[in-house]
């Protein structure tokens, strides 16, 4: 199966994925977390509580604009609207938490749909959070008062493609899945394939800097955009007349990457490329995750890049593949002919070729992954991931930091973590790393796993990391951005919030610190 071939995923809320998909944990897993003290609750979920939500004057209001049956008020909408899919997202929805649960869920058609909510919420003061995937990991649909959703399912086409420029205009609410099948009807792909791709959005997409799995070939989304439409409660700005300008700061930067707090991503013009007529993956294995360092990084600088290349440590080699040769597993592939001469590097390098067998693996299981937290949470286990990037000179040290900083904090707490890296994306000048930690849920998970990401921020920081690579900022990161980019330019960020949102009715809270 390829990723034009998975559906488009209705997430059950609190659970990720498929619900038609069922995941249990292997038994010599099962035996190795409770050697880490996993035991299993005694306890299972909460049923939500429904709370007040909006006055029947505010659903007036916004019914007037959409229609009453796209504005929706029953708890299990707003249920199914509340929070994204981090661990601590998925704990408090198993706690039955309704604190971020917003108020309604507004579902409008179009730009203009959009546009007229926008100015409706900012004169009543009704604070907004969009929505179209869902899958945030970093708090970025909980917003700091309460708030209504509108969700951009219904903005789900392809408007257009430019078969000479080689784009193609998306709406925001179109899925990852939906993108690929669209634009293969045209005989193109969009290439982005991020872990989530079975439930993110193009406007998600935009909106956080998405990073996919073949970024070495068609690079990050923020690279593939090169036009955005964005709806605020001032008006449309629309940004992109051509590829490339010296006209000044490019402002689709500026677009990208904002979390909703600037406006509404409705479309994206983006790059597409011909679907490839051939894909090749192979594994490769390398003596110390050092060596396999040394490896990729001559791939990124002096090529030939393939179009995906990862590269795991020995302890995730070893628990992806028990049974496997050990070492430091990378994994590159192919979109079209195969790379002879990345072989080549890789040889040079010390790599061992393993074949397609390990590379088709990872590629089948790569979707599948994301299914197995649930039921770990199930078992007792605390299980979440974390991103950041460096230059490479500074990937050992930034390494060895955050993981030094986990260990220590889960340690002190009692529960001792199994913490697992890999290079998720690769660039000239640096990399991508993203940690998997694993380790027994203590009596206040939540707690628990905000004094590890605290250790793990403040490592990032030190090792000079950015704090996130591709997850965006949301809530988890927004204290940590601000003191890396400096209070100077948070101001400026907070000017162009002014602006665009003078009244902060725009996700608050989500971003930037005083919204």
């Amino acid at each position: 199966m390829t990723e034009s071939d998975l559906p488009v995923v209705q997430l059950t809320p609190g659970r990720w994925g498929d619900p038609e998909v069922s995941v249990e944990v292997p038994a010599p897993a099962l035996a190795a977390l409770h050697h880490l003290g996993v035991r299993r609750p005694a306890t299972g979920p909460v049923d939500p509580v429904d709370r007040p939500g909006l006055s029947a004057e505010q659903v007036r209001l916004l019914t007037a604009v959409v229609g009453a049956e796209h504005v929706a008020t029953e708890l299990s909408d707003r249920w199914a609207h509340t929070r994204g899919y981090s661990t601590p997202d998925l704990l408090r929805h198993r706690a039955g938490d309704t604190s971020d649960m917003p108020d309604a869920v507004i579902f409008p058609a179009d730009h203009d749909e959009v546009l007229a909510l926008l100015a409706t919420c900012a004169e009543h003061d009704l604070a907004v959070v969009p929505y179209s995937g869902g899958t945030s990991v970093v708090g970025g649909l909980a917003a700091s008062r309460r708030f209504v959703t509108v969700d951009l399912g219904r903005l789900d086409q392809l408007i257009e493609v430019d078969d000479i420029s080689r784009t193609a205009t998306l709406q925001a609410g179109v899925r990852g899945p939906a993108a690929e099948a669209l634009l293969a009807k045209h005989g193109y792909t969009l290439g982005h394939f991020p872990q989530s791709y079975e439930g993110a959005s193009i406007g998600g997409y935009a909106a956080a800097r998405s990073s996919g799995q073949s970024s070495a070939g068609y690079g990050r989304f923020d690279q593939m955009v090169v036009g955005v439409t964005l709806a605020t409660p001032r008006g449309t700005v629309e940004l992109g007349r051509a590829p490339m300008s010296a006209a000044g700061p490019d402002l689709r930067q500026l677009v990208l990457g904002s979390e909703g707090a600037f406006g509404i991503i409705t479309s994206v013009v983006v790059r597409v490329r011909p679907r490839p007529t051939e894909r090749h993956f192979e594994g490769w294995r390398f003596d110390t995750f050092e060596a396999g360092l040394t490896a990729v990084r001559g791939l990124a600088q002096d090529g030939p890049l393939p179009t995906v290349l990862r590269l795991s440590d020995e302890a995730e080699t070893a628990v992806n593949n028990p049974d496997g040769p050990g070492g430091a597993l990378a994994i590159i592939g192919f979109d079209g002919p195969y790379k002879q001469a990345t072989a080549d590097v890789l040889t040079a390098a010390g790599g061992q070729n393993l074949g397609a067998e390990a590379g088709e693996a990872w590629r089948v299981g790569r979707y599948k992954a994301p299914y197995l937290r649930d039921p770990l949470l199930d078992e007792g286990a605390l299980v979440e991931t974390l991103e950041t990037a460096a230059f490479w000179s500074r990937i050992p040290v930034l390494k060895a930091a955050v993981t030094d900083a986990l260990v220590k904090a889960l340690s002190d707490q009692g529960t001792p973590p199994l913490v697992l890296c890999h290079v998720s994306h690769v660039y000239e000048t640096g990399a991508s790393l993203y940690f998997t930690i694993i380790c027994a849920q203590n009596d206040e998970p939540l707690d628990q796993w905000h004094q590890a990401k605290l250790a793990a921020n403040a490592a990032i920081a030190e090792a000079g990391g950015t704090i996130t690579h591709h997850h965006g900022v949301g809530t988890d990161h927004r204290e940590a951005y601000a003191a890396e980019i400096g209070p100077l330019a948070v101001e400026v960020l907070q000017a162009v919030k002014g602006v665009l949102d003078p009244t902060a009715v725009l996700n608050p809270g989500i971003l930037l610190t005083s919204s």
